[in-house]
Order: structure tokens, then sequence, then C-alpha cells
């Protein structure tokens, strides 16, 4: 049966519903639970995954609403349920207020108290996000924007109002982002250094970052600008704005561009700027073959060599491609055995496997990513479990296991699978050990294979630094003791993976032509956009978490607790807004 807990007025934020949801599907008793905020797209979610009631209804935008599916009314069990949420969210209360943390409801008293903050951070509900952005705009603030579902018209309409206010807003969907060296979102602890980084690609930013601290670089900045940066429609005004930024830092030796492939318009203006660029520029357009560098122009393959372009660059030595040889562990696969699977929670490292796996073994698959599908060709898938068609009303594979626990069942138990390609993303906001979660599932579809008489391999790279939340070595060490083949990077990964099916990838070769002359100078950034460097300071509208990690680096944030006035009814909302500037006015 179901059973429909409604309590009004308790507005919580995404994590803290899916961490919710994960503890109540722990006590005996509850077949599922699902704890999600009375908004009419949640309630569809509802009735999507069977667990929609009469009692939903009464639910409104402000209003928590938890349905649990069990054998039968039980008094006990319900009270358990209510006593677990008092404590959880009583947990959650209490969390936040760290030293450099100051709390706030309001949006005046996140202003007084912020107002030496540059940045603020947003992380609510899509649905409410572009009126909230244009109020911090219009309060001279850069903007750093993790919500997504935000329409497409409104970026460009928000990014053009940031651009002519001298400002960056860095989003929408915009899931990682360092600033003077501070984390914010999803990102990793990265020392600090002289490469500078501008990326359309959350995960595309943590491997790029990542690798350059392991080679022993650091990082100024990383400027998140959102996926849709540079299509056609919006321009690629954030990331020409950052170049802009970057080039006039004095503290940034070489910059780096990542994205997948832009619009060919966009790709073409952005490439014009960056060979104005006094500084050495790396670039890398996933998906793209980069035929040729130019002088101080440098195209990367993967996500790897982008690092290690950069690294050089930025101690002076010559650039040179490395051709390290993997060793290839022995693996017995039977003649069904030639298909590869992955299973990535970061979206980006999923792009980059696909079109590694298809170089190498020469696919012309067109498949599209709208089922979550990177690459299906036969044998071989390439997932994203972080799309949108896995997470709706479900926590990221960054944070909850239990999807790539049941795919990597699912996958191994196919007769044709021979390798499964992870990834486990360290960080701020990811699971404290993933590892530890995975671990017993590898060893138990190994052990299953084996008995069937197959070798299974699992390859897996860690995309994370010795100075993160989690201990990267513990985590190596897990992954290892399960029987997982582990890589330094992705492209690394891939690679091995088609070295064991016979299939060793060959990468192009390029050589550094004379650099094309640009039609542009690189334009002056603004004070606001050169203060932004700097910053120390901010407001954090939403998600707790991320409080916690930028007051880890030293830090200062205003903490708005925000909630959706008129009830969470936009229309209403866009009323209000409209009759305070005539009050203004």
């Amino acid at each position: 049966m179901l059973y429909t807990i409604v309590q009004k007025n308790s507005y919580q934020d995404s994590i803290v519903l899916m961490l919710l949801t994960n503890r109540l599907n722990t006590i005996a008793g509850v077949k599922k639970a699902s704890v999600m905020m009375g908004t009419p797209a949640n309630k569809d979610i509802f009735k999507t995954g069977g667990l929609h009631t009469s009692e939903l209804e009464q639910a409104s935008s402000n209003d928590m609403a938890i349905v649990l599916d069990i054998a039968e009314e039980d008094e006990q069990l319900i009270e358990e349920v209510l006593a677990t949420i008092d404590e959880f969210l009583k947990e959650k209360s209490q969390g936040g207020n760290e030293k450099g943390t100051e709390t706030v409801k309001t949006w005046d008293k996140a202003l007084t108290l912020g107002e030496d903050a540059n940045v603020v951070v947003f992380s609510i509900p899509g649905t409410h996000a572009a009126l909230e952005i244009e109020h911090a705009l219009k309060e001279n603030k850069h903007v750093f924007c993790f919500s997504d579902n935000i329409a497409l018209e409104d970026e460009v309409r928000l990014k053009q109002l940031a651009h002519e206010k001298g400002l960056l807003l860095m989003g929408p969907d915009c899931g990682t982002g360092i600033i003077n060296g501070i984390p914010v979102a999803f990102t990793n602890a990265i020392r600090k250094g002289s490469i500078g980084v501008v990326g359309a690609s959350g995960t595309g930013i943590q491997e790029v970052t990542t690798l350059i601290h392991k080679l022993g670089g650091g990082v100024t900045n990383a400027i998140g600008t959102g996926g849709r940066d540079l299509k056609a429609e919006v321009g690629g005004i954030t990331l020409k704005d950052s170049v802009a930024t970057l080039e006039n830092d004095p503290d940034t030796k070489v910059i780096v561009v990542i994205s997948k492939p832009p619009a060919p318009s966009v790709r073409d203006e952005v490439l014009d700027l960056l060979r104005g660029s006094t500084k050495p520029v790396v670039t890398i357009f996933l998906g793209e073959e980069p035929t040729d560098h130019e002088e101080n122009l440098y195209r990367a393959y993967t996500l790897e060599e982008a690092a290690e372009i950069a690294v050089q660059l930025m101690n002076d030595q010559e650039v040179t491609m490395s051709q390290e040889d993997l060793a290839a562990p022995a693996y017995q696969f039977t003649a069904e055995q030639t298909g590869i699977t992955g299973l990535y929670s970061g979206g980006t490292l999923a792009y980059e496997a696909a079109m590694l796996v298809k170089r190498g073994l020469g696919l012309s698959d067109t498949h599209t990513s709208e089922d979550g599908y990177i690459l299906k060709d036969g044998v071989h898938e390439i997932l994203d479990l972080g799309d949108d068609i896995y997470t709706q009303g479900k926590p990221h594979p960054m944070i909850d296991p239990t999807k790539r626990q049941e795919m990597l069942a699912a996958a191994a138990d196919k007769k044709t699978t021979a390798i499964i390609l992870l990834d486990d993303v360290l960080g701020y906001g990811s699971h404290e050990n993933m590892a530890q979660e995975l671990a017993p599932t590898i060893k138990e579809i190994k052990g299953k294979a084996q008995a069937e008489g197959r070798d299974l391999a699992i390859i897996a790279t860690i995309v994370g630094t010795d100075e993160d939340p989690q201990n990267m070595t513990e985590q190596a060490a897990i992954l290892e003791d399960a029987g997982v083949i582990l890589c330094t990077s992705n492209a690394q990964a891939v690679k091995l993976a088609l070295i064991l099916l016979g299939h060793p990838l060959t990468m192009p070769e390029r050589q550094v032509l004379a650099k094309k002359v640009s039609s542009q100078a690189t334009p002056a950034p603004s004070k606001a956009m050169m203060n932004l460097l700097t910053n120390d300071s901010f407001i954090n509208v939403g998600l707790r978490s991320f409080s916690e990690a930028i007051t880890s680096h030293n830090g200062k944030v205003v903490q708005f607790d925000w909630q959706p006035i008129a009830g969470g009814n936009v229309t209403l909302q866009k009323a209000l807004q409209f009759l305070n500037k005539v009050e203004l006015g």
C-alpha cells in the first residue's frame, strides 16, 4: 500500500531530499520511499514512478511530500519514519553554520550581510531560477548557476544583461567552478597555480584540473560557462568574457578552454579571439579531431592531453605528446566477449569514452544521448548515468550508487560484455566513499562471470586529488582489492580497453604551424570581472553543502535558505516582481 505524509511549509533543497529518501529506504518495512517538494512537476514524477496518491494533490510547492510503499498501514512503522524525518532534518538544520557562514532567509538580509560578496551561487529549482538570477545581476553580482531546466531564451537574455553590466553569468547547469582557489559546487580541491581554465563542461573541468594537480601544476581560476554557452543562440557570451578576464589576469600564465563541439560559427569566433591572446592557450573541443596546432594555440584531442600540454607550457617546456605504453594484463575472453560497456557518472567522461571507442573500433554510431546512451552500437554501449532520464526525482550517480550497481549487474550478465568502464568522481558534493559502495557489486559480478567460465575486466579512473575530502589513496585500494584495473585518466582507461580487445588506438599526429592572424584584439574586461578573480566572499542561495565547500577553503559565505514566494506560483512571482519595480520606480 502507499502511505503519504505531507509536511506543510517545509521547503528543503534537492540534496537534502535525495539524502532523506536514501535514509528512509534503509528502514525495515519500507519497500520504497520517495521524498520531493509538492510541485506540479514532482507530482508527475510520482505518477511516473507509480507512487502517486490523492493526498499529494493537497501539497503545494513549499510542502515536502513523502510517499511510502509499505506492506500495510503500521502505526509503529509510521512513527519510526516520522522520527527519522525529524532527526534527519534537525541534523541538517544544525549543519552549515561553520566559521565564515551567516544564515538568512530574505534577499534584503543576504545583500546586507553579503555586501562584499561578488558572486551569488544558485542551486534552486530551474522554474524559479531566472527571476532570482535577474535580481542578483541587477544588484551587480556575478552569478554561478548550478540550477538547470532554465529556458534557452532566458539564458540568452540574462547573459546579455550580465555582459552589458560587466558581469559573468556562469551557467545555467554549471556544475563546477574554482574562483580564487575556492571550490564552487561539485568541484575538487586543486592547488593554486598559474593555469586558468574556462569550460562548458563540469566533469571536463574536473578531469583536466585534477590531472593538472597530479602533474604538479595548479589553477588560478576555473570558470564554468554552462553547457549551452557555445550554442549558436547564446554565442559563447560567458566564455568570451571569461577568456578576456583571464587574459588580463597577471597570475594566469596559460589558458585552457574546454567544450563539447561548439556551433561552427561560435567555434570560429572563439578561435579568432584566442589567436589574439598574448598567453599560450590550449583548447579541447571534444568530438572534434584536431589536425594541427598553431603557435601558442594548441589543439588537444583528449582531456588528459589538454592537462599535459598546459603543464608543459606552464613550465616553459617544449610541447610533446606522450605515447605511454600501457601494460595489458592477461584476460581470457570467450569468442562472444567483444563488447565494451561504459557506466559513467560524468557526462563529459562518457562523451570522451564514446569518442575514443568509435575511433578505435571504426564505428560510425550516430546515436543521440536522449535516452542516456552516448554510444550504442551493437555490443558496445557508453551511458551517461547523470542524464535526466536517470536522475528525475532520484539522486545523481555521483551521490547515490544504486543505479550503477544495478547496471553493473545487468552489463555483466550479458555474454557479450568483455570490459566495463567506470569513473569514481571525488570532490565536494560527491559521495563520501563511492568505492566502498561499488566494490561488493564488482566482486560479485566478477565472481559470477568467472564461475561461468568468463573473464570480466573492470577498468576505472579516479577523478580526484590528494586534497579532496575523500581519501583518494583509500578509494584506489578498495577498487584494486575488488579486482578493478585503475588508470590515471579516462583516456588511458579507454585506450587500455581497446588494447585488451586487440584494437590499440593510434592518436592523430599534429605539427605546430604559424598562428593565423586574429581579426580582433582581446577586449578589455570590466573592473567587476577582474575583481571576481580575487573574490573570497559569496552568497549561496540553495544547497548548504556548497557553503561548506567554500568555508573549507577559507571563503566567506552568506547562506540564503531560499523558499519560493507566492506558494511557488511563477506567474504570481513575476507579477510581484513587476509591482516591486513600479514601486521602486
